[in-house]
């Protein structure tokens, strides 16, 4: 699978997912606390939710101290942080943010894998659509975007249930191969001594395509 195969893989798995509301719906008797969220921070707990930041919970109770019961709060941040659009955006890779919606720290790598496979179950319950060639691109992208070792990664995410990480070993599996198929390829355009518009075109290749190809292969190697 190509890079642009994969966006695109993860794209159309974005895609199973149901339409978004645009805020918290009244008709489904949304927690009193997560409403009072809704107008106090709309940025974060409004039409499109984002990764909070640690230590949220305190930074409530702090400014909030006549506002929010601690019990209370501890449950519908819960809630919260539970729903498919609240993982959906752990998942996407998202950093963290503050009450006001300002970035302040990236979500650990553990954190962004658990969510994608929490939404890919969930999505898959529901669909009769084998939904895991979408989960495994994600998946790659996450494996790439945490700068981590192979051995490092799968430390942090490795997990009692075999379905998980037979998931995870299929995505090191297929992102190895693209490694080697970039690396191969680089080989053989050092060799031809041509330029990559000639390279691409002696083998009825997208020269765009060949180019970035070949500059990833040259920054990872």
């Amino acid at each position: 699978m190509t890079d642009t195969a994969l966006q695109l893989s993860t794209q159309e798995y974005a895609a199973q997912a149901p339409a978004r509301p645009k805020k918290p719906a009244r008709a489904h008797q949304v927690n009193p606390i997560l409403e009072q969220l809704f107008e106090l921070y709309p940025k974060m707990f409004g039409a499109h939710f984002l990764p909070l930041k640690l230590g949220v919970f305190q930074d409530l109770l702090a400014l909030h101290p006549e506002l929010f019961k601690r019990a209370e709060l501890k449950v519908a941040l819960g809630l919260h942080a539970r729903s498919t659009r609240y993982l959906e955006s752990v998942a996407a890779g998202h950093p963290r943010h503050d009450l006001q919606g300002v970035p302040v720290e990236p979500v650990a790598a553990e954190h962004v894998h658990h969510a994608i496979l929490e939404v890919f179950r969930r999505r898959q319950a529901r669909s009769k659509q084998d939904l895991r060639p979408y989960v495994r691109a994600q998946l790659m992208q996450a494996i790439e975007a945490s700068g981590l070792s192979r051995e490092d990664y799968a430390l942090r995410v490795r997990q009692q249930d075999e379905a998980s990480n037979a998931l995870l070993d299929d995505a090191f599996t297929e992102l190895a191969e693209q490694a080697a198929k970039r690396e191969a390829l680089l080989r053989a355009f050092k060799a031809s001594g041509q330029t990559a518009a000639e390279f691409a075109g002696m083998y009825g290749m997208d020269p765009i395509e060949v180019s970035r190809t070949l500059e990833q292969a040259r920054q990872r190697s």
